[in-house]
């Protein structure tokens, strides 16, 4: 448990520390578990505002994750819930006041609002004590709901939150309000980005290129543990991935609609255009200003090279897009990228993104079964996939499930 010199000095340091990260996602789940550990909590969420509703997508819990094997995540359900006055945090959001609750379960039954233990009784979990923040703007718009669970003690019985803790998330919401105002429209600006791609290719939705952020995220975490990646770098690593993951084929903007709406198949002319939107991509980013303009130009390039080698655009130089003349082939085209020549970000994204591909429909085929996806999945290991990234693919395959649910089409 943090002293109370320690809250105020981390308070300080928070604003610091939010906004460096970049992607929503991963803001989200730094604000969760920084909030919980100033009030030693067990669990919480984070409700964000979508029109008139609270969408539930973000949460923690200790005691549920103490029941998992280790290297396992919490799944989840992703759910909405009006903004009006029946729910705790809809009440919270449609006032914007603080409810410090001692115990759920023993609210006055003349309130507007109750507590609703399905959760708990699906989870067997027990809800204790709960504290509910708005989450606003500087304008004093509501941008959604923090909501912490059971406080627990020095010998970890749950208590209730103190006036005090109730003061310290007040203006810990304050700080985290800014960095969720600024990653949210960070996540706009790429998704306008993508909608420009998608007005020429209308399989660039951004509900494709979030599922693909998402899972590019899960695999690099696991293999970032498997390669023993400090935790510090892994989690600046993965915040700029998510959003390359993205904007992976960003560079199609740069094709001929002829060929980007094509519909029957691509002759070998029109094929040999369409890879070039790997260089195309990469060449958004060659003036390099951050780690995100490294991974994404990284991404761009590298999401359709096959581990043996087969795959493209191939040893190039990015600013012209001529092979590399120790790396051509003997028809003069540029040999392709073999084993770990591609570097990791291009080995998870070109699993991440045939693999959603193949589960999405589009206007040429429908969406395979996932037995079909998965058995080809498996089949293209060592030929088409880094052998260890399909592995791990397996093994995450139930939170890709639960990320394939929240970014639904």
């Amino acid at each position: 448990m943090l002293s109370e010199k320690e809250k105020l000095d981390s308070l300080a340091a928070l604003g610091i520390e939010l906004n460096q990260i970049n992607d929503l996602d991963l803001l989200m789940e730094r604000i969760l578990f920084k909030a919980r550990n100033f009030v030693n909590a067990d669990a919480g969420s984070v409700y964000i505002k979508e029109e008139d509703n609270l969408l539930f997508t973000y949460t923690q819990n200790d005691t549920l994750q103490m029941r998992l094997q280790k290297g396992e995540k919490l799944i989840y359900s992703t759910f909405s819930i009006p903004i009006d006055e029946t729910s705790i945090a809809g009440y919270v959001a449609a006032t914007g006041k603080v409810l410090n609750l001692p115990d759920v379960y023993k609210i006055n039954p003349t309130k507007p609002y109750q507590f609703r233990g399905k959760i708990d009784e699906a989870s067997q979990y027990t809800t204790k004590s709960v504290l509910t923040v708005p989450l606003k703007t500087q304008q004093k718009n509501i941008l959604g709901v923090l909501q912490i669970i059971n406080a627990k003690d020095d010998e970890k019985h749950v208590v209730a939150f103190s006036k005090h803790d109730e003061k310290i998330m007040f203006h810990f919401a304050s700080v985290a309000s800014v960095a969720i105002e600024r990653a949210q429209m960070t996540r706009a600006i790429l998704l306008r980005m993508i909608r420009m791609a998608e007005m020429r290719d209308p399989k660039e939705t951004g509900a494709h290129v979030n599922r693909v952020g998402g899972y590019a995220v899960e695999i690099y975490e696991q293999w970032a543990r498997r390669h023993n990646i400090p935790k510090k770098v892994s989690d600046e690593e993965r915040d700029v991935l998510r959003m390359a993951a993205m904007l992976h084929d960003a560079g199609k903007v740069g094709i001929s609609d002829v060929i980007l709406k094509k519909p029957g198949k691509l002759d070998s002319d029109e094929y040999d255009t369409m890879k070039q939107h790997t260089v195309l991509g990469a060449q958004l980013f060659l003036d390099r200003q951050s780690k995100f303009d490294d991974a994404a130009m990284i991404v761009a390039l590298n999401h359709h090279e096959r581990w043996d080698g087969n795959g493209y655009p191939g040893h190039i130089d990015i600013t012209t897009g001529a092979p590399i003349k120790k790396h051509v082939r003997p028809d003069g085209t540029p040999a392709g990228k073999k084993g770990e020549e591609t570097p990791v970000f291009g080995r998870i994204v070109a699993l991440a993104d045939v693999y959603d591909a193949l589960s999405s429909v589009r206007t040429y085929k429908k969406a395979w079964d996932e037995s079909r996806v998965l058995s080809f999945i498996e089949k293209e290991a060592g030929a088409q996939f880094d052998p260890e990234m399909v592995e791990i693919f397996f093994s995450s395959l139930n939170m890709l499930r639960s990320i394939k649910e929240r970014y639904r089409e």
